[in-house]
């Protein structure tokens, strides 16, 4: 799972007309969900975008994370981020988890950022949304599971 994690001062989506959520302080974060992302990616990645420190502290040092200042997350799915343009000007999207897998790993990984203490928002799965954000620093990040399956199950391969 690959995540684009913005620390914002605010940010919103909305789903026109029915739909809007929106935070004052923490992170958004955006979503994808690649073909081969399972349950502990969601779960690896959820503790992870919990537990990063990347607000100041009294020192202007990043050392405290969501819940030393009291921040909470606006969840976003984002299948493009699994687009890949290195060939041609269309992006491909094979990389992309199907539609329901996409979404119960996405709904997963809200659910355990809940779990941590943090406060969540959500977007709608598969709708068309317009996401604003003040982006505060910039402070934005990649986070990948990518990552941690080859260190815990050596390369792509799961047992």
């Amino acid at each position: 799972m690959l995540a684009v994690v913005q620390r914002v001062s605010r940010a919103s989506v909305r789903v026109a007309p029915d739909y809007e959520a929106s935070i004052d302080w923490g992170l958004l974060i955006l979503v994808g969900v690649g073909r081969e992302d399972d349950d502990r990616d969601a779960d690896w990645l959820a503790e992870k975008c919990a537990s990063l420190r990347i607000f100041n502290d009294s020192d202007g040092k990043m050392n405290r994370g969501l819940d030393a200042v009291g921040g909470a997350a606006l969840v976003i799915s984002q299948f493009t981020l699994w687009g890949d343009c290195e060939k041609g000007r269309r992006p491909s999207f094979i990389r992309a988890a199907e539609p329901a897998d996409g979404e119960r790993l996405y709904e997963r990984f809200a659910d355990r950022l809940a779990e941590t203490g943090v406060p969540v928002r959500r977007g709608i799965f598969g709708a068309m949304m317009q996401v604003e954000l003040v982006n505060d620093g910039p402070v934005t990040l990649i986070v990948d599971s990518g990552p941690w399956k080859r260190r815990r199950f050596g390369g792509t391969e799961r047992s």
